[in-house]
């Protein structure tokens, strides 16, 4: 059994301890919450210890792993102090905002020996799953392009708090939920050399109604577009190009494959946990050395894409990404 604590009680970090719950292997009882008062009902439900400081946490020597669900800006701080408490670490998306902390974050955890595991839960899902096999097979011929849309309407929920601060989310939804569409993409086909980016806002809000599109070329000569819409009902979509066939995921379960000569094919796989099924990898990182299905490399390939898209909307202009590999302790 893995004694860990959560740290951060929001909607995302309730639902990992929602995930956790008779998980067998993981076993939360700890929690770090700086609004105590909204999170004592929820504490006192699942026999978890409130308190407001990770130090505490960090110096007990029975809690071995650590959850962060916190405001990104936080992040890199706390990850280097886990890892100098030498507890083991899963760190929610994104790992940070700049790429410079996300490779000294990870050069603390292997410098201290201690697992680092990102949160990108969409790695999870089975249609995503199908779509990397497919891509690895072959089957597609030679890849030409990629496009991805993330829309997210929970954000017309949000009226307040750090989710809405520019600092926190820059980019507009491109921080939140269309991450999970730049990971994908990273997970299929590797670096992005190129970012074209542009932001329109039609309202500040709250809630903010705006738009952000991406226009990407990787190392491999693929070229790809990603849009997410804040404002708009709930939207996944990944579907990527080849001289033989295109594959397309439309959420957790479903896939239409497009050959040449055929009929397009619907395949539908059986629904997952898909917050328990990341636990268990975290998990397995821990007891058995397995490796995440989320690797360091691309981590900061993202990252890396991430930075350049939100330094394009800036200026206006093209970037180039700047890749280095973490240090190696």
């Amino acid at each position: 059994m893995i004694d860990a604590a959560i740290v951060g009680l929001g909607r995302w970090g309730r639902n990992l301890v929602e995930a956790a719950v008779d998980h067998g292997r993981l076993n939360i009882r700890r929690a770090v919450e700086p609004m105590m008062g909204e999170a004592q009902d929820f504490c006192a439900k699942h026999q978890l210890e409130l308190s407001d400081n990770l130090s505490a946490v960090l110096a007990d020597e029975t809690i071995t792993a650590i959850l962060l669900a916190t405001p990104h800006s936080m992040h890199p701080a706390q990850v280097i102090a886990c890892a100098a408490a030498r507890k083991n670490v899963f760190c929610e998306k994104p790992l940070a905002l700049h790429y410079a902390d996300a490779r000294a974050m990870l050069h603390a955890c292997r410098s201290a020996g201690v697992p680092l595991a990102v949160g990108h839960n969409r790695r999870f899902w089975p249609a995503m799953q199908a779509l990397r096999d497919i891509v690895a097979s072959g089957e597609l011929g030679t890849l030409l392009h990629i496009e991805g849309h993330n829309s997210n309407e929970n954000s017309q929920n949000v009226t307040a708090g750090w989710r809405l601060s520019p600092e926190e989310s820059p980019g507009g939804g491109l921080t939140g939920a269309g991450l999970h569409a730049l990971d994908a993409f990273v997970s299929l086909l590797g670096p992005v050399r190129t970012v074209h980016a542009k932001f329109t806002s039609r309202e500040q809000g709250p809630p903010p109604l705006d738009t952000t599109i991406l226009m990407l070329e990787f190392e491999n000569g693929v070229t790809g577009t990603l849009a997410t819409v804040r404002a708009t009902p709930l939207f996944w979509r990944i579907h990527i190009f080849g001289t033989k066939g295109s594959a397309e995921v439309l959420d957790e379960t479903t896939l239409i494959l497009r050959n040449s000569g055929r009929s397009p094919q619907l395949r539908v796989f059986p629904a997952i946990d898909v917050l328990r099924a990341e636990l268990d990898a975290f998990a397995d990182m821990i007891e058995t050395g397995s490796p995440f299905p989320v690797p360091d490399s691309d981590v900061l390939a993202t990252l890396t894409a991430f930075e350049a898209g939100l330094k394009s909307i800036e200026l206006g202009e093209t970037i180039t990404c700047d890749r280095q590999e973490p240090e190696r302790p």
